[in-house]
């Protein structure tokens, strides 16, 4: 650079080459230091992404924790960004999560009543013979009344043994002898009672009981029957149940909302494949208004194959999570996808938490903020008829949702993308179009939780018997915890609804008969 006067050029045109020259230096360096600049923010975004994946904050969270995803009040209050102070629609609840209730009277406190549906035994206590006269004139005291109070007793389980006896008969002639007809028995040539065998599936399917322990429980008792029996019997009982499966899968496609969700499963013995590689059990959760069904399905893979399989000549709305593999099924069967809001409130959430005790609060708690205030209309809708609920949710959500999308498109590019915040807005907005489909019909859920909640029992079992040992017994079990999920759902006690379809569908050969068995239709007496 010249440092005097004396030292620039005599001629106009060296003087010009001279000024070119330094403004081409100077566009360089702000060039330059764009760059930089540049390098710096990814690098700082690299960092902060970095810090995130290296903070204890979300992983103390998840394993300790409170895994709820509700925001507290004292967080939304401290928002001071006009989208969140933004006026309310009309009808909505303040930040403060406070709705109006109606009035209602208190329950009376104390111990809850037994249910009248257990039987009762009355232990009758009168008074000595001695305490019987009065001490006053010396009469006999007259029973005016009582004073009656109750107990739970639990009996252990009654074991018992059914002795099934065929009776012989003959002719004097020597010729002809005939025996008794034995009903169909659940498994044939089998000790296993229909009670029995109800009670061995509920207590895995249900209670999560593996069968080696049902094993040890059983030998307390002085009955020996070996796992490898008790295995045998499910394969046995989930084919038996075959049929019934058939035509709850015939309800479940016959309707036009279907549920789905998939987990892991370990099976030790599969033809193809390592033991220890993972395969999937599938659910689907849907059928009659009122009647749901809920049905597991066994596959060794996660591809977009096992959806267009299990949903083969279905029509309506498909409610996932984010997973890609659905997209096939509902581009060849021109299926409504319907997103789940709840994964959208998860990844919010998770940002959240990675913040740590920091104290700021900023787009991660705006957008779980916003989603709240969604779940708050959901509260209120809940119990009202589905054309209510898709008025309540055009009035109340509508908004809100237009609310949500402004705030998004605002912040996508404020936040860096690998980020846990970054994430969240990504998914929020790839998820779009459908977490917006809810809004459309009264029957739509919000979220994807009831299949969850159908999918949880089997992963709780997952924990206890970690694998399956062979594709017969993976299947069979699915058939079983269809039965068993399904049956709740419909509000039978599933040790029941089993003995009865254990006892009964051995006896069958119509499908009018085996129609009788599905949960909504059998015999509740």
């Amino acid at each position: 650079m010249l440092e005097s006067p004396t030292q620039l050029p005599s001629t106009v045109a060296a003087l010009q080459a001279l000024v070119a020259q330094q403004l081409a230096e100077k566009a360089e360096q702000q060039a330059r230091l764009a760059e930089l600049e540049d390098e710096n923010k990814r690098q700082s975004a690299r960092i902060f992404t970095l810090q995130e994946q290296l903070n204890l904050a979300l992983a103390l969270a998840r394993r300790y924790a409170a895994s709820s995803e509700k925001l507290s009040p004292d967080q939304i209050r401290l928002f001071n960004e006009a989208e969140v102070n933004a006026p309310l629609a009309p009808g909505e609840d303040e930040a403060e999560g406070t709705i109006d209730v109606p009035a209602h009277a208190r329950r009376k406190r104390g111990r809850k009543p037994l249910p009248d549906t257990l039987p009762r035994t009355e232990v009758i206590y009168e008074l000595a013979e001695d305490d019987l006269n009065c001490p006053h004139d010396g009469q006999m005291l007259k029973v005016i009344g009582e004073v009656a109070s109750e107990q739970l007793d639990i009996v252990p389980a009654t074991i018992r043994v059914i002795r099934h006896i065929r009776r012989q008969y003959a002719c004097d002639c020597g010729q002809c002898i005939r025996t008794a007809a034995l009903p169909a028995q659940p498994i044939p040539k089998s000790m296993a009672s229909a009670g029995l065998l109800a009670h061995i599936t509920v207590s895995k399917y249900q209670d999560a009981l593996p069968l080696y322990r049902q094993e040890t429980i059983l030998q307390r008792i002085g009955v020996d029957i070996p796992r490898a029996t008790l295995a045998n019997w499910m394969i046995k009982a989930g084919q038996l149940v075959q049929p019934l499966i058939n035509l709850l899968r015939d309800q479940l496609l016959a309707h036009d909302l279907i549920q789905m969700d998939e987990t892991t499963v370990q099976v030790l013995k599969e033809s193809g494949k390592a033991a220890q590689s993972k395969s999937y059990l599938w659910l689907q959760r849907g059928g009659p208004p009122g009647h749901p069904v809920v049905l597991y399905d066994y596959d060794p893979g996660r591809g977009q194959a096992v959806p267009l399989r299990l949903l083969a000549g279905f029509k309506g709305y498909l409610q996932t999570d984010g997973y890609d593999g659905y997209n096939a099924v509902v581009a060849a069967q021109q299926l409504t996808h319907v997103g789940c809001m709840a994964h959208a409130r998860r990844r919010f959430s998770e940002a959240v938490k990675a913040q740590g005790k920091r104290g700021k609060t900023g787009k991660a708690h705006q957008g779980l903020a916003y989603i709240q205030k969604l779940y708050r209309v959901e509260t209120e809708a809940r119990h009202l008829p589905p054309e209510q609920r898709r008025e309540l949710r055009q009035e109340r959500a509508t908004p809100i949702l237009q609310q949500l999308r402004q705030w998004l498109d605002q912040s996508l590019p404020q936040v860096p993308p690998g980020s846990a915040t970054g994430k969240a807005l990504q998914y929020l907005h790839n998820e779009w179009d459908k977490l917006v489909v809810y809004l459309e019909d009264g029957r739509l859920e919000i979220d994807n939780n009831l299949a969850e909640n159908a999918i949880r029992p089997f992963v709780t079992g997952r924990k206890n018997w970690m694998f399956s040992d062979s594709v017969a017994g993976v299947n069979a079990s699915a058939n079983l915890y269809s039965l068993v999920e399904t049956a709740k759902a419909n509000g039978l006690e599933p040790y029941a609804y089993l003995r009865q379809v254990y006892e009964q569908l051995p006896r069958t050969n119509t499908v009018e008969a085996i129609e009788a068995l599905l949960p909504w239709r059998i015999d509740r007496t």
